[in-house]
């Protein structure tokens, strides 16, 4: 009865520390930053506290500047409400758009059971097989949204080895390995493109309303798909080993992604059309800048995303039975997930103000006074704070606080602001050890298949790696990359 009391009063507590909190701010200035520079930041202690506690929805939290800036006289509603159409806004909802022609005419269930199908039915074929159809996918698609598309195929393989070995410690370990791998796939592969997690379009979209110039698509893969590559490598390899589940290749195995895979038929119209769609905004994105030269006309990659979304509605299906059916209608777009484009408009207001107030400069410069000399132990103290930090923080709402942050360091020591920015971002996507750490850890831990001090021992595995494989290629990947990009 005490528990569930104390259960239940949670988020009574959660709810009541972001005011509380924000009024002690208010009152006492405990960093005697002045009036105008205090209200800013009690506004913020507010607004992280509730990101954290998650006492309301993230994407309502986001929506508080555009009701508490006009009343205190920080900002007026039209500066308030201009960045909720930043233009990577449309970036990122265009990458939606994009998966959900994806999903909704599965392709994402025939690219999955086609890799899958290929790396063999024996218990660490199918592990490696969901990693890379996982990874894959995530690049493209959001990795909560890739996650929840793999996590039913997950369920129907695990159920087919419970039904062969329900006691076997090697088909327990199997079912853990296949949800962990789904999960930590979706963010490793996530990393790798700018649209792949919803962090980097957050970072991106703070880099181009702070310094007016765009990160390239294929500039960031440069940096980040050699990490997402070989993370998804070392997450194969840990799993097998930390859990390892000795099931060999059986023929009811075979058949269950045979019979799926025969279930979807042939290539679809729809599903040919939706590939070529998807390929066309990738290449796009891919040889923007090859493109650019030509000086025939110029693209950014939030256009190509547009591009690529208005394609979806364009497009005609080729459906036998809707002759008149585009690949998309509107009403798909009711399963878009509008509150993390939402999310990234607070942020960047909230970015924003805090910037206008002096307050991230101060606090970068502070933080620089205790970094030394070394960029390279400088990368590593972010990226490892980062990654942490993450296990408890939502990833997005981190990445909003502290890109200006980072920005205010690398500012003081004279560093590229990239050099910082980039290694918190990847980081912030990385986190393994604790279901809320990211969307898809929590979604797979709610299969019942994972008890927590697993999850805490294969994550922290990888996240140590993960801080070793990003630390190395933002201190000698990213140096060239930055020299590509600088305006």
């Amino acid at each position: 009865m005490e528990n569930n009391t104390a259960t239940s009063r949670k988020p009574l507590l959660a709810m009541l520390a972001g005011p509380a909190l924000f009024v002690l701010v208010w009152f006492l200035d405990p960093f005697t930053l002045g009036p105008s520079a205090n209200k800013v930041f009690a506004v913020a202690v507010w607004m992280i506290t509730w990101w954290i506690t998650e006492a309301i929805p993230m994407p309502a939290v986001a929506l508080m500047p555009l009701v508490l800036f006009p009343l205190f006289g920080i900002a007026k509603i039209s500066e308030a409400a201009s960045p909720y159409a930043n233009e990577v806004v449309f970036l990122f909802m265009g990458g939606f758009m994009i998966g959900l022609g994806i999903e909704k005419w599965n392709l994402h269930r025939r690219i999955a059971l086609s890799i899958v199908s290929l790396t063999g039915t024996g218990g660490n074929g199918i592990i490696l097989g969901f990693i890379l159809s996982t990874g894959f996918i995530s690049m493209w698609l959001s990795n909560t949204a890739t996650t929840m598309m793999m996590y039913p195929i997950g369920a129907s393989v695990i159920s087919v080895v419970f039904a062969q070995q329900r006691d076997s410690a090697g088909a327990r370990n199997f079912a853990l390995c296949i949800m962990l791998a789904i999960a930590y796939a979706s963010n490793f592969g996530g990393i790798g493109t700018i649209i792949g997690t919803p962090p980097n379009v957050a970072y991106v979209s703070f880099i181009s309303k702070k310094f007016g110039y765009d990160i390239p698509f294929f500039s960031w893969m440069l940096v980040s798909l050699p990490v997402a590559i070989l993370l998804l490598i070392s997450l194969y390899f840990v799993l097998i080993r930390m859990f390892p589940n000795r099931l060999v290749a059986n023929g009811e195995m075979s058949n269950l992604i045979r019979d799926e895979l025969k279930a979807l038929g042939p290539m679809t119209t729809p599903e040919k059309r939706v590939l070529v769609i998807f390929i066309l905004t990738a290449s796009l994105w891919i040889f923007r800048d090859l493109i650019n030269k030509i000086e025939l006309f110029r693209l950014d990659d939030n256009m190509i995303a547009i591009f690529g979304a208005l394609l979806m509605f364009i497009v005609p299906a080729g459906s036998a039975s809707e002759p008149s059916e585009k690949i998309l209608s509107w009403q798909d777009t009711s399963k878009m997930a509008w509150g993390i484009l939402l999310l990234f408009g607070g942020g960047i207001t909230l970015a924003a103000a805090l910037e206008k107030a002096g307050l991230i400069g101060i606090l970068g410069n502070w933080l620089a006074g205790f970094s030394g000399s070394s960029l390279l132990l400088l990368i590593l103290v972010i990226a490892t704070l980062s990654i942490f930090i993450s296990e408890v923080m939502s990833n997005v709402a981190q990445v909003i606080v502290f890109a200006p942050v980072v920005t205010g360091i690398a500012a003081a020591i004279g560093a590229d602001p990239l050099a910082l920015g980039i290694p918190m971002t990847l980081a912030a996507s990385c986190a393994s050890m604790m279901p809320m750490g990211t969307p898809p850890n929590a979604i797979v831990f709610s299969s019942g298949h994972i008890r927590l001090k697993d999850m805490i021992k294969a994550g922290l595995v990888m996240n140590l790696i993960s801080i070793v494989l990003i630390v190395a290629s933002s201190y000698f990947i990213l140096p060239y990359v930055m020299r590509m990009i600088s305006p």
